[in-house]
């Protein structure tokens, strides 16, 4: 890894790989914990409602990530302007959905599952200061984002393992995450202040860049609408065929693959795009060479993923969970291998921003959309949790490979990254 890419990129990547690591050790210990403390109904419900609020996140975030940070490596003299102009569009795009949830629960029926909505989009408030964490990653500081994320990482685990001990309800488990997300921006504001990279007080909005900033990430907005709802719409139809007990079963297998392990790949290939950035512009034979390698980075932790939970899934459910997560133990099976296609759909989606053909983003998720829903109506009622497991990971490769792989001019690139040394 260190041939390619530079030392910095090296130590950006450990930082964050160590950070995912100290989230794997804890999870292993306090979030089976809590599963058993709410028993899968009402963990079914709180993924339930997170996952609903999850398709407006697209809309919160402004598929702002990725370009911000690009921008800021292209362009690092208008950092401070780039920041302020993300920062009030995210303000205000929460703002607008806030309302607008509010006026939808006023002019409904009351739901027991009001507060849960209210809470989850209150959190996305304090979530607007990641975009202090674009700034961060762009200068490849990912030390001082270990350092937020982890001081975050200590309050909140504490605190649920204090609602464990004293048995909380769901609602309270539900406000850690606002405090997870309040802990990490103010600690990113402290950091940013204190090196006096600039100042909050001049910063101002410029609309002309605003509207530049949106055009640029349209199409990882629509793409990113699309990837929710095709990760969401298995939960729709577990809830609509099989109630919440189904979907606590399925959020189990979904803390396994995507909260414990998926993240180290989404945080790997997170902390190298500055350098796949800077190498697209400045030396394409450099830049295919880090796509290369890569690339097999991620095949290979997606494989060792994959094998762990196949040989190793059913003792760690029945270690860590009661029995009545016992029915997880074939979905894991089966979903377990979703990592595989997904790491290398991320490192072609970067590839697509770096060369401005986002637009295919938005195809192969609409065509991943179309599949999961189709196999999700045919599988969920006859196969249970299974058939959800077995329709997201038919739709991951779909979506990540045959749809890569459609496009000639990418297999052409794909032979040229073998074959070329």
């Amino acid at each position: 890894m260190t041939s390619v890419f530079s030392k910095k990129d090296f130590i950006a990547t450990k930082w964050f790989t160590l950070e995912k690591i100290i989230q794997l050790i804890t999870g292993v210990f306090i979030v089976p914990k809590i599963f058993n403390t709410l028993g899968t109904i009402d963990i079914g419900k709180l993924k339930f409602v997170e996952s609903i609020i999850g398709l407006l996140t697209p809309l919160f975030f402004l598929g702002l990530s990725a370009i911000c940070i690009r921008e800021i490596v292209f362009n690092p003299k208008r950092s401070p302007l780039i920041l302020a102009t993300a920062f009030y569009l995210r303000l205000v795009s929460w703002f607008v959905i806030f309302v607008g949830i509010l006026m939808y629960f006023s002019l409904t029926d009351s739901s027991p599952l009001t507060g849960l909505y209210l809470i989850i989009a209150s959190s996305y408030f304090f979530k607007v200061t990641d975009v202090f964490e674009y700034y961060l990653l762009a200068k490849k500081w990912t030390k001082y984002i270990f350092i937020s994320k982890i001081t975050s990482l200590i309050i909140i685990v504490s605190l649920q393992y204090y609602g464990v001990t004293e048995q909380f309800d769901v609602y309270y488990f539900a406000k850690l995450i606002i405090l997870d997300f309040l802990i990490q921006g103010l600690i990113y504001f402290i950091i940013l202040k204190h090196k006096k990279q600039f100042s909050f007080k001049l910063w101002s909005f410029s609309w002309p860049l605003a509207k530049s900033l949106l055009k640029m990430s349209f199409p990882l907005i629509i793409s990113n609408g699309l990837i929710m709802f095709y990760i969401t719409i298995d939960e729709m139809f577990l809830k609509h065929f099989h109630g919440d007990h189904a979907n606590g079963i399925f959020a189990t297998v979904q803390f396994l693959v995507i909260g414990l392990s998926w993240n180290i790949g989404f945080s790997i290939i997170n902390a190298l795009y500055p350098s796949l950035a800077e190498s697209f512009q400045e030396n394409k034979i450099r830049y295919q060479n880090k796509i290369r390698q890569l690339i097999i980075i991620m095949f290979t932790l997606g494989l060792l993923i994959g094998v762990l939970y196949t040989f190793f899934g059913n003792s760690i459910l029945d270690t860590y969970f009661t029995t009545s997560y016992a029915e997880a133990k074939t979905p894991l099976l089966i979903f377990c291998w979703a990592p595989l296609f997904v790491f290398l759909g991320m490192i072609y989606e970067k590839h697509l921003i770096n060369t401005g053909h986002l637009q295919k983003n938005v195809y192969r998720f609409v065509i991943g959309c179309i599949t999961n829903v189709i196999l999700c109506y045919i599988l969920i009622p006859i196969w249970y949790v299974n058939g959800a497991a077995v329709a997201v990971l038919a739709s991951h490769f779909i979506t990540n490979i045959l749809f890569v792989l459609f496009y000639k001019s990418n297999r052409k690139q794909i032979l040229k990254l073998i074959v070329t040394k």
